[in-house]
């Protein structure tokens, strides 16, 4: 069972996902792509404000490091493609720019040890980012395991990322979000994840 251990003052919704069956982009899934590209475009989605506060917070310009939800938005605006990853990574995505919410996953069958730890980064650590060189966490927030670690509200590791073999992970809004979109995270995770949810 997840266990999540949060060392700094922050407000978070986590889950573990389990019996997860991830596939390639699904075409079904198009439909909810293009809602979400109409919520972003519209400007109907979550206060920008939030993630940008939550960085603001501890010290970082979030026009310098994004969080992932507000990179994400921009990148529709923009007219580029929402990235389509595999099944469960697309859901993640879509609920990330319609909430404004940063989200992280985090395949638990990669990950060291018995918890997940919410904390600042320590000066010289960081780790490989997904699709990045190096992702440096020093005085940022990050999540990590035994490890150290691997993910944070922009960019997650490579080291414990969600692929096709995924069948247990935590995934972390970085911001606490309403009991409806708790509803539609375990609805679409339900559908295209082929998994059940457990808050932790």
């Amino acid at each position: 069972m997840l266990k999540v251990r949060c060392e700094i003052d922050i407000e978070l919704d986590t889950f573990e996902l389990y019996e997860l069956e991830i596939t390639p982009p699904r075409d079904d899934f198009e439909l909810e792509v293009a809602r979400t590209v109409q919520v972003a475009k519209s400007g109907e989605v979550g206060a920008v404000g939030r993630a940008r506060e939550l960085y603001r917070r501890f010290g970082l310009d979030p026009t310098r490091v994004r969080p992932s939800s507000e990179a994400l938005l921009r990148r529709l605006k923009k007219g580029e493609p929402l990235p389509r990853i595999n099944s469960l990574v697309d859901v993640a995505n879509a609920l990330s720019v319609q909430l404004q919410v940063p989200v992280g996953l985090y395949d638990l069958d990669k990950v060291n040890g018995d918890e997940l730890v919410i904390r600042l980064g320590e000066k010289g650590e960081g780790y490989t980012g997904i699709g990045k060189e190096h992702v440096n966490v020093a005085g940022r927030i990050c999540v990590a395991d035994a490890e150290g670690p691997c993910g944070n509200p922009s960019a997650d590791s490579a080291r414990t990322m969600i692929t096709t073999e995924t069948e247990r992970a935590a995934w972390i809004y970085f911001l606490p979000v309403l009991d409806d979109d708790i509803d539609r995270t375990a609805e679409l995770v339900a559908v295209f994840g082929r998994g059940l949810i457990r808050m932790v």
